[in-house]
């Protein structure tokens, strides 16, 4: 390759180095870094060059190219010629001075070419810029710049230097006027300082080890003088800082005495810059050098400073700390490091200063003073430890801080103080007792939608969990603090204020315990007389026991507090030891398996009773116990803010009094729990009671007495008696003392002894409820209004009739006045909540009603009504027995579930014998009625146990009724039918109970009926005897069996029916088609059509009613088997009115809404009359006009096609009628014409609208307003076809037709012919047979004048030709005369698909092509030329079907026109259309087997393999695909095994390609199999760097590449070098950026 052209080259990447886009850009760099380490000194050259030859380039240009120099250097740098390093370093350093401005970007680039050069040959750079750094004249910028830079990458070379370098320095630095000399002279001397530090830090690896320094003070100081004295007064703040960063280093190669003098100012000096500037970081790390330096010599001068250091630092220290900020995080800790320098010599000063400031009233100072105090507590032990007792004292300020900010640096300091040994001194355990409070924090409060907005901001969370933490840490990590936490921690147990700290108190204490009770330590065992503040052991225990009570509140303390409970056991009382030991770890296992859902707290805090109730029996020391509950009565006040746990407490008091023997105790701790509890809280109530209940398992009399005296006591008078209308308010209110006595009485029942209660319920407990729950005023009795009485009372009676084995109801006593009982009676069920039974109030309330029917005077009706409704509302409505209870209320008792379950029993119980008391007064059908009318609404709730309970109820009144009627004289049941009619549906109830209880009550109905017919009370029918074996069979959930007994049913009802309750029952039957349960609206349905067939002859007049009725109906029925139903009533009714029904249905407006549609479907079911049918509406169809050409309107021309409204109906119902099953039969037998006619139907309903008045004649029904939106006159044919063929069980058909979303293009014009395509194809595939009968059918209508339907068929028929079956069923002489005929048809589209048709002969009857050759390469040639073919449809269908063709063609019938085929194709392989690019790819393919072994063809692949390669990566992948085979099939004629193996073996559809590994082994392979041809091929590769497509451009880049890169020398002489060089170079410049990558890339490859 000559020289020029990788000059050339290089040249135009040089060029385009700058280009806008960053890929193009990186890939320019790439291609000169790849050339350059090639050719490292060329490429060196040429970038030099470059520069030299373009001074004027813009800087960015510039800057990319001296970046590269660096990138080659720095990997090359072994193996550039030593002149080239010269002249590189000449060039640099000339590009770095060349302006007189600074320029950053360039002269960086320029300096870092420098820097990296200086790594090897830093005396050759040096000799460069000390050229340029000339004493006495300034420098330029970056000269300096770069010198620093080196001191710091290359410290060992550069520090030998620095003497002169700083000699030299020295007097240019007055004559630096610029702010941005000084900076750079100032970051240079920071620079030079810390490279010698470093280098004296490291003399035994440094090359010159005599290095001292000394060597450099005087020039240091001489620098120094002149930056402190002048520079640092700038006014430019960067070059302030800059100064301040290399006064630091400095300080430190100052001789002594110098630096000592400096101080008093230097110091000043520095402060002063944190007012000046932003930038703190820098100022502090010089300030840290600075005093190290003077620290370190041991500085006298230094305590003259310190007030001002201590002021200043402590600013600094204050500052907020940002910790997304890296810096000012530096600042903070380089500060910090200056407290700990100051301290050493300091150490008074210091700690007296810090503790100040730990008063201050500003947040922030206490803030950074407390950071101080912990920085030197940790880092600073030694000074520190005398001052320990001082620093105690002086933390006591901030412990009262009010600041979460400040709390949590007070926690920090602390933290620290515990690891040195501070806590144990005195007053160390107030340090302990700030943790534990803050361990007790509440969660932060924020109002709704409040958040912090400081982020600094300390949450109560954050510094609680920072507390729980610390307090672990002492715990586990700090030895020393054992003895100071035990048992001192014990005290904050107690106290209410630090409930939220329990979880981590107990923690510790149990870590604590645990460890000293393993080691068997002696002050394990605590003095509770020596430790005073300590709560006592009886409180311990209370405290502990309660908060595992709610195990999951104030951060879950229940487990902590147990387990602390067993590890103190030894403590509390010896004797649990053995008991806790055993019965602790077994409720904590309990509590780790639950979670706050899953725990049963009743039951939990059942356990939690029985453990203290086993420990107190173990514990065996009466006086314990009753000090025990002396002492829990006393502690019951600190948990008045939280009543659950006080309540638990109680009961707790309660268990303890079980186990006292001292009356006398036992009698002052009641008194005590009475008289000092809250009555006003329900929870509270509820608790006294329990407690007081408990109390009387062991001390009836006891108990008894005193809530009698408490009843009668002073507390009671004062809050009672006539004033008490104008008492305060705020009095405690009598009522609710009253309510806790009441419910006291009834726990008192609850827990009483057995043997003892049943004597007492009378004489004491319900007198003393009664007395307490009516009060007499002036002697008239008042009863209370009070809700709460109410719920206590309600409660109390629940909780004797629990204690009670049988429920006492003592009329005389119980049931005084019966009106107002009742009245209290209704209030109180209806009082209770809908969605629950929680107490026995109903079924108590229920008995007492029986009870009081029978006595006079008679309720009146309207009473009777409230009543019956109140109470089956009341009962009915609850959920079953089984559904767990959720919201119950806080005094409400959970019922166990067999609890539960005998009070559903009982109240069910009492509410039938309720019923039966009522019935009983009027035993008639009226009386029956009016019962029966509250109980049917619930037959058919949408809830079974509610249809279940309604229909025990039926059934149960039935059974009584039937039993009790004496029949008098002859009575119609007149209400018969109706009652039927709601029972009889229920007979295929999904409840089996409901089913069994429905035959029950029809069996004791029909009874009921031969009854009132004069039949005697013994008499058995057979007909309804039938019921019985019936009812067995209902057992069975089988559906066929429940629809096998509902018509057996039918046939017993309608045997026994009287005529004139027929038409009631009819049609109370077809309101049950819409019953709530499915099952019920199927048997509903099946009892209408067994009675319409056995009895329809006399309904003659009730038939249009019945349509009208059933098409209401029919809109509201969701059930599928119910509206099959429906359609059998229809047909029952049709075959008996055929005329009347059809006559109706035609006349429905379109489109039929779903009840016609059913109708018509009902119509199919019948196959003889379907037959009719459907001829009769084919017949109309294919003769009638299918629609009118109307103009769009006035005012624009164009037609609308408008569908007429006959056909239309027509096609809808012949659509309806084949969804009928049953339909099938006539289907078949008229299949093809079925076919044929929905086929041409569906061509001539493309594209055509609905009329505007579709319904507007023969119909007096109203149309519907709107059009459903599904509705379109295409749409209808395409459904009745898809209908047709699955009717026709040509699911085979149907299936591939409804995945490839044919139905959908047969309807859309645009793809109606692809459809058309899919259903031909799946037609021939799936049901070949039935075809001639098809083709028959429609052969005539390739005449019809509707160009439309001539579409549709020849589409069809053109896709059947590609099938074999045409040639198999002989049909193909037809079809291919067809085609011929209608290659000449007046329509494009129609020949179109005529040359389609004619190309599948090929692919369905391959046999067939020699035998039609002459007419299909005709068809085929004439439609390559066709002019009137705007889409060029016809010559893309003539190139397809002409590939097809020639797989199959005999060669002689192909021969002579192979090349006049191919001369025609080839200008279709750049075509614009994609679509035509690749038939005519995919010719060129199919043509290569005739030309092989043709000299001629093999010249023509060699001519269009280029084009085919590069169009392998075409934007269109259909294009692809076509390239991939034509080259694979072309490969044998190519004349290469190399090329042909390659392209057989990589180029598959549908495999991935790497086109850049592909090409790459091509050209190889081109250049050792055609060396002749490497002119040909790059010159033709050169033509489409200018090719519409940029894939193509780009590949077309990548092949010269690729040739290029593996061209050896010798053959470089075929290549048109300056043809390649251009075109790449203007390739350089595409606008498309993935062509300018891929042509700098292609430049890579020159070598």
């Amino acid at each position: 390759m000559e020289e020029s052209d990788v000059e050339q080259v290089t040249l135009a990447l040089l060029d385009s180095a700058n280009d806008k886009d960053p890929v193009v850009r990186e890939q320019v760099r790439k291609s000169i870094l790849t050339l350059g380490k090639q050719q490292p000194n060329k490429v060196l050259s040429m970038c030099q060059d470059y520069l030299v030859k373009h001074p004027k380039l813009i800087v960015g240009h510039r800057v990319v190219i001296l970046q590269t120099i660096e990138l080659i250097v720095k990997t090359k740098i072994d193996d550039i010629s030593y002149l080239k390093i010269k002249s590189i370093i000449s060039l640099a350093s000339d590009e770095m001075t060349r302006s007189k401005d600074v320029v950053p970007d360039w002269q960086q680039a320029a300096s870092n070419i420098l820097v990296a050069v200086g790594n090897k040959y830093i005396n050759d750079i040096m000799e460069e810029i000390l050229s340029k750094f000339q004493p006495g004249i300034l420098p330029h910028f970056f000269v300096v710049q770069t010198l620093a830079s080196l001191s710091e990458s290359n410290v060992y070379g550069m520090v030998p230097f620095l003497n002169a370098i700083l000699g030299t320095m020295l007097p240019m630095l007055g004559m630096a006027k610029q702010d941005n000399m000084k900076w750079v002279f100032s970051s240079a001397l920071s620079h030079f300082s810390e490279s010698i530090l470093e280098y004296l830090a490291n003399l035994d690896k440094a090359p010159d080890p005599t290095v001292r320094k000394d060597t450099f003070s005087s020039e240091i100081y001489a620098a120094y003088d002149i930056l402190y004295c002048s520079w640092l007064q700038s006014r430019e703040s960067k070059l302030r800082l800059t100064v301040a960063e290399a006064v630091g280093p400095m300080s430190h190669l100052m001789a002594h005495d110098k630096l000592e003098e400096q101080l008093p100012k230097l110091i000043p000096t520095i402060l002063s810059l944190y007012k000046k500037n932003t930038e703190h970081y820098v100022i502090s790390k010089s300030l840290c050098q600075v005093l190290d330096a003077s620290v370190n010599m041991g500085s006298r001068v230094l305590e003259t400073q310190i007030d001002s250091l201590l002021t200043t630092l402590n600013q600094q220290v204050c500052a907020p700390v940002d910790y997304s900020n890296p810096l000012t995080v530096k600042n903070h800790n380089e500060v910090l490091r200056c407290f700990s320098i100051l301290a050493n010599t300091f150490p008074d000063r210091l700690v007296m200063f810090v503790l100040q400031k730990l008063e201050n009233s500003n947040e922030r100072i206490r803030m950074g003073s407390l950071a101080v105090l912990r920085h030197l507590i940790n880092s600073s032990t030694s000074i520190m430890e005398s001052k320990k007792l001082l620093i105690l004292a002086s933390i006591r300020q901030p412990l009262a801080d009010h600041s979460n900010k400040v709390k949590k640096r007070v926690v920090q300091v602390i933290s620290a103080m515990a690891h040195h040994g501070y806590l144990e001194l005195e007053g160390g355990d107030l340090l302990v007792k700030f943790i534990i409070q803050h361990c007790a924090l509440p969660d932060t409060y924020y109002r709704p939608g409040q958040r912090p907005s400081d982020p600094e901001e300390v949450t109560n969370e954050a510094l609680r969990s920072m507390c729980d933490n610390t307090l672990h840490l002492f715990t586990t990590t700090v030895g020393r603090l054992t003895d100071v936490l035990w048992p001192m921690l014990l005290y904050y147990l107690t106290p209410g204020q630090y409930s939220n700290a329990t979880a981590p108190l107990c923690k510790s204490l149990t870590l604590l315990g645990t460890k000293k009770r393993a080691s068997q330590e002696p002050n394990f065992n605590i003095d509770f007389n020596e430790h005073v503040n300590l709560p006592s052991p009886h409180i311990l225990m209370v405290r502990l026991l309660v908060n595992g009570s709610f195990p999951f509140r104030s951060r879950g303390h229940g487990a902590p507090s147990l387990s602390l409970l067993n590890v103190i056991s030894p403590n509390i009382h010896p004797n649990a030891e053995t008991l806790w030991e055993k019965e602790i770890p077994a409720l904590l296992s309990y509590l780790e398996e639950s979670t706050p859902e899953t725990l049963d707290n009743k039951k939990w805090e059942e356990s939690l009773l029985q453990f203290l109730a086993k420990s107190l029996v173990a514990i065996a020391d009466d006086k314990w116990s009753c000090q025990l509950a002396i002492e829990a009565t006393r502690y019951l006040s600190t948990y008045n803010q939280s009543l659950e746990e006080k309540s638990f407490l109680y009961r707790c008091i309660g268990v303890t009094l079980q186990q006292c023997s001292n009356k006398e105790v036992v009698q002052k701790q009641l008194q005590e729990m009475l008289i000092s509890a809250r009555h006003n809280d329900a929870i509270e109530r509820a608790g006294v009671a329990m407690g007081i209940g408990l109390c009387a398992s062991s001390h009836l009399d006891a108990t008894l007495a005193k809530l009698d005296d408490f009843g009668k006591s002073d507390a009671f008078k004062k809050a009672s008696g006539i004033f008490s209308l104008l008492k305060d308010k705020n009095d405690l209110d009598v009522e609710k003392m009253k309510s806790t006595l009441i419910l006291c009485y009834g726990y008192v029942a609850l827990h009483a002894p057995e043997d003892q209660i049943l004597s007492r319920i009378d004489s004491d407990i319900l007198r003393s409820i009664s007395k307490h729950f009516n009060t007499k005023v002036l002697g008239i009795k008042i009863e209370t209004k009070d809700l709460t009485m109410k719920l206590s009372l309600i409660q109390s009676v629940g909780l004797i009739a629990r204690a009670i084995s049988t429920v006492v109801r003592n009329q005389g006593y119980m049931f005084v006045r019966k009106q107002e009982l009742m009245g209290v009676m209704m209030d109180f069920i209806k009082a209770e909540p809908t969605d629950a039974m929680r107490t026995p109030v109903r079924h108590l309330v229920m008995t007492t009603c029986a009870n009081l029917i029978n006595l006079e005077p008679a309720l009146t009706e309207n009473e009777n009504f409230d009543m019956l409704r109140t109470c089956l509302n009341g009962v009915y409505g609850l959920p079953p027995v089984n559904t767990p209870d959720k919201d119950r209320g806080k005094d409400e008792e959970v019922l166990e579930p067999q609890q539960r379950e005998e009070l559903y029993k009982d109240t069910f119980n009492a509410l039938q014998e309720l019923l039966r008391n009522i019935l009983a007064r009027d035993l008639s059908p009226d009386g029956l009625q009016s019962v029966f009318k509250h109980i049917e609404e619930w037959l058919s709730s949408g809830q079974g146990h509610e249809r279940e309970r309604a229909m025990n109820t039926t059934a149960h009144i039935l059974e009584f009724y039937f039993n009790n009627l004496h029949v008098k004289n002859m009575v119609t049941f007149h209400n018969l039918g109706s009652l039927l009619g709601r029972l009889a549906p229920r007979c295929t109830d999904p409840n089996p109970l409901v089913r069994r209880a429905a035959i029950d009550c029809i069996y004791t109905l029909l009874y009921i009926q031969l009854r009132y017919e004069g039949f005697s009370l013994d008499y058995k029918d057979d007909s309804v005897e039938r019921l019985i074996t019936l009812r067995e069979s209902m057992d069975n959930p089988d559906h066929s069996v429940l629809y096998k007994t509902c018509s057996e049913l039918a046939k017993i009802i309608s045997k026994r029916l009287p005529q004139q309750q027929l038409n009631t029952l009819i049609f109370m039957l077809i309101e049950g088609l819409v019953d709530s349960q499915s099952n019920c609206s199927r048997a509903s349905s099946v009892l209408l059509n067994t009675l319409l067939k056995n009895r329809g002859a006399g309904l003659q007049d009730l038939v249009s009613e019945m349509l009208e009725v059933l098409h209401i109906r029919l809109q509201m029925i969701s059930e599928e088997q119910v509206k099959v139903s429906v359609a059998q009533s229809i047909l029952i009714l049709a075959t008996q009115h055929l005329q009347t029904v059809i006559n109706t249905l035609i006349s429905y407006p379109l489109p039929f809404d779903s009840w016609s549609c059913e109708m018509w479907i009902a119509l199919g079911a019948d196959s003889k009359l379907a037959s009719q049918i459907m001829e009769m509406l084919m017949e109309k169809l294919n003769i009638m006009v299918p629609y009118v050409d109307k103009k769009e309107s006035m005012m624009r021309g164009g037609l609308t096609k408008v569908a007429t409204s006959h056909p239309l109906a027509m096609t809808c119902a012949l659509k309806e009628m084949m969804l009928n099953g049953q339909s099938q039969e006539a289907v078949v037998s008229l299949f093809p014409q079925l076919f044929s006619s929905l086929l041409v139907r569906l061509g001539s309903s493309v594209g055509v609208t609905l009329p505007k008045d579709i319904n507007s004649s023969g119909t007096n029904r109203k149309s519907p307003t709107k059009l459903s939106a599904g509705f379109d006159v295409c749409g209808v044919a395409v459904e009745a076809l898809r209908i047709l063929l699955a009717r026709a069980q040509l699911d085979h058909v149907v299936k591939p037709l409804d995945q490839e979303g044919a139905w959908d293009k047969m309807k859309d014009p645009q793809q109606h012919i692809t459809g058309v395509t899919l259903l031909a194809r799946a037609m021939a595939k799936h049901a070949g047979p039935r075809l001639p009968a098809i083709v028959e059918c429609l052969c005539p209508c390739l005449n019809n004048i509707y160009e439309c339907q001539r579409v549709t068929i020849t589409a069809f028929f053109s896709e059947l030709l590609n099938h074999h079956v045409v040639t198999e069923l002989m049909m193909m002489d037809v079809l291919m005369n067809n085609m011929m005929e209608r290659i000449s048809d007046p329509s494009c589209t129609v020949r179109m698909l005529a040359v389609r048709g004619l190309g599948n002969i090929a692919v369905g009857s391959p046999e067939k092509v020699n035998k039609y050759a002459k007419e299909l390469l005709a068809a085929m040639s004439s439609g390559m030329e066709e002019k009137d073919d705007p889409g060029k449809r016809i010559t893309l269908e003539a190139m397809s079907g002409l590939s097809k063709v020639l797989l199959y063609l005999d060669k002689k019938n192909v021969q002579l026109l192979v090349v006049y085929i191919f001369m025609k194709i080839k200008p279709f392989l750049e075509s614009e259309n994609d679509e035509i690019r690749c038939a005519s790819i995919m010719l060129l393919g199919n043509l290569s087997k005739f030309g092989s072994g043709e000299p001629v063809f093999k010249d023509q692949i060699h001519n269009v393999l280029v084009s085919l390669l590069l169009h392998l990566s075409d934007p269109n992948l259909q294009v692809v695909k076509a390239c991939k085979y034509a080259m694979r099939v072309c490969a044998p004629v190519v004349g290469s095994e190399l090329i042909t193996t390659m392209f057989q073996n990589h180029l598959h559809e549908d495999k991935s390609l790497h086109y850049g590994e592909f090409i790459n082994d091509l050209t190889k392979y081109i250049i050792q199999d055609f060396p002749g041809m490497l002119n040909f091929y790059h010159i033709t590769v050169i033509q489409f760097f200018k090719s519409n497509w940029a894939e193509v451009r780009a590949g077309a880049a990548m092949f010269i590449g690729f040739l290029l890169g593996n061209l050896p020398e010798e053959l470089f002489s075929h290549i048109n070098m300056g043809s390649v060089t251009k075109g790449l170079v203007m390739l350089l410049q595409d606008p498309d950026p993935v062509v300018r990558v891929k042509a700098a890339e292609a430049m890579g490859h020159f070598h």
